[in-house]
C-alpha cells in the first residue's frame, strides 16, 4: 500500500500508552454533561441507591447511569439496548462512564425507578441553559425606522401563560419517558419472539 497514508500497526506496543483523556477533545460537549451531572445534589432531587447498601453485590452509581442517559438524550441514542452498544464502542461514552458498561436492563430500570427525578435534572438543566444564555431569543435591531408594533398572544408572556407552559414542558419529559419504556419493552418482546423461532 505504497504512496497512501498509512495508519499505525495495531500490534504495535507503545512505553507510554495513550490516556483515555487525549481521545476526548476540551471542547466536547460530553465534558460539558459530566460537570453538569458532578454538581447536582442527587439526593436532593430524589435519586434512589445514592447512598451504597450495606449487603449485595455493589450496584452503578447513580450519577454515572444518570450522565450515560443525559448523553443518550442529547446525542438522540434513546434505547437502553443501543445505549448499552454505545458504552463498549463510542469513546466518548467510555470516557463519560469511566469504561463501565452496564447491560440494557440495568439502564432501562434506572430510568423507571428515576423517572421523578430525571425530570427534575431536566427541569433544573433548562435553568441552567438561561442563566448561561443559551436559551435566548433572536435579537432585533432597530435603525430608527418606524415600525407598528404587534403584541400577539403567542408572543407576550403572563404568570399563567409560564405556569402552563413548564406544565407542558413536564409532559413532554414525561410522554418521551415513557416512549423510551414502551421502545424497551417492543425490542424485548421482539428478541424473545425471534429466540422461539
Amino acid at each position: 500500500m505504497a504512496g497512501f497514508v498509512q495508519g499505525i500497526d495495531r500490534e504495535q506496543v507503545t512505553l507510554f500508552p495513550a490516556r483515555l483523556d487525549e481521545y476526548v477533545a476540551e471542547d466536547n460537549p460530553v465534558r460539558a454533561v459530566d460537570a453538569f451531572v458532578d454538581g447536582l445534589d442527587l439526593d436532593g432531587l430524589g435519586f434512589i441507591h445514592v447512598q451504597p447498601l450495606d449487603i449485595g453485590r455493589p450496584g452503578y452509581h447513580p450519577r454515572m447511569m444518570l450522565k450515560l442517559y443525559i448523553y443518550g438524550c442529547l446525542n438522540r441514542v434513546p434505547s437502553s439496548r443501543r445505549l448499552e452498544r454505545e458504552c463498549q464502542r463510542n469513546i466518548e461514552v467510555i470516557w463519560l462512564t469511566g469504561q463501565l458498561a452496564p447491560d440494557f436492563k440495568t439502564i432501562a430500570d434506572f430510568r423507571k425507578d428515576n423517572g421523578a427525578a430525571i425530570r427534575k435534572v431536566c427541569g433544573e438543566f433548562i435553568v441552567l441553559c438561561r442563566k448561561l444564555d443559551l436559551l435566548s431569543t433572536a435579537s432585533v435591531a432597530i435603525d430608527g425606522s418606524k415600525f407598528k408594533a404587534v403584541n400577539a398572544r403567542d408572543k407576550n408572556f403572563t404568570e399563567a401563560k409560564m405556569k402552563r407552559r413548564l406544565e407542558r414542558i413536564d409532559e413532554s419529559i414525561a410522554r418521551y419517558l415513557s416512549q423510551l419504556e414502551t421502545a424497551d419493552r417492543t425490542a424485548t418482546l421482539y428478541r424473545r419472539r425471534r429466540s422461539r423461532d
